[in-house]
């Protein structure tokens, strides 16, 4: 009995994958089929590649800026060109490194006097100071978001002509254009003389000549400086639009023509009528008897 059989099955082993298949493959998510690099290569971590705060692009961005030589560009318009993003993206990127501490820009002025942008990547931020800021274990507080800037105030309405042309619409930008020679205060940019011609051309089709609109456009202009020149004269475009001139009466009918006399071929008396015959009076006549 106390002989130990030893054609005895051994215990049955455990299927777990993890204990008995260390190498098995899992059956869902990323399966890595890495090779060893031994050359151009760059170490990026996971800190970064993993960073729960930042964008795509923003992390995109900054592996390809940690992995170029160092002196290359990497601006807004060169990474523009680089990437199919947009400048405006790119911006945004940007920021976004710079406020999780992987990128600084600072301006500086070289000795020629020029201005020119000095950026600084960090691959491991904090490092000089010896704590890593990982966002795994200390997130990084989002910085509150710029502030946009004010919305320009749309213009007031002007009044609008009653029949527009382009040579009618020219001459009211010409109009407008003019009004900086007068006083400089009144200098338009495009976007604003499009926006105000219609109201001057209102001007222009009640018999004001181009010099009178002119004049009575800066006539009486305040002391104080116009924040808002284009405001102000659409405001008096619409306020002292001159009433329609009064509708001029039809014209009298032609006189009628008048016509050679004739002599009438029944009592011979003249009266006036294109061609020969009778008279009122004879053609009014009954027939005689015959």
């Amino acid at each position: 009995m106390d002989t130990e059989n030893p054609s005895a099955p051994p215990r049955a082993q455990s299927r777990i994958p993890g204990k008995n298949h260390p190498h098995a493959r899992p059956h869902s998510g990323v399966v890595h089929d890495n090779a060893r690099h031994t050359e151009k290569f760059t170490v990026i971590g996971n800190h970064l590649a993993q960073h729960q705060e930042l964008s795509l692009l923003a992390i995109g961005l900054a592996c390809y800026i940690q992995s170029v030589r160092q002196g290359t560009a990497v601006d807004i318009k060169t990474l523009a060109d680089r990437f199919p993003e947009g400048p405006t993206r790119i911006a945004a990127a940007l920021r976004e490194l710079e406020a999780h501490g992987y990128l600084s820009r600072t301006r500086k002025r070289t000795p020629t006097g020029q201005v020119v942008t000095r950026t600084v990547s960090c691959n491991r931020p904090g490092h000089r100071t010896g704590t890593l800021t990982e966002s795994s274990s200390t997130p990084t507080r989002r910085p509150a978001p710029e502030k946009a800037p004010p919305r320009k105030k749309r213009l007031p309405a002007v009044p609008q002509p009653g029949y527009t042309s382009p040579a009618l619409l020219q001459t009211a930008v010409d109009v407008l254009a003019g009004l900086r020679r007068l006083d400089p205060r009144l200098l338009l940019s495009a976007i604003d003389a499009d926006h105000l011609a219609p109201g001057v051309a209102a001007w222009l089709e009640r018999d004001l000549t181009p010099t009178a609109v002119r004049h009575a456009l800066v006539a009486d202009l305040p002391m104080e400086p116009l924040i808002r020149p284009a405001a102000f004269l659409a405001h008096r475009l619409t306020a002292q639009l001159p009433p329609l001139p009064p509708l001029r009466p039809p014209a009298p009918p032609a006189p009628q023509p008048r016509h050679p006399f004739q002599h009438c071929d029944g009592c011979d008396r003249p009266f006036r009528a294109p061609d020969p015959g009778r008279c009122r009076d004879c053609r009014s006549d009954p027939p005689e008897a015959a």
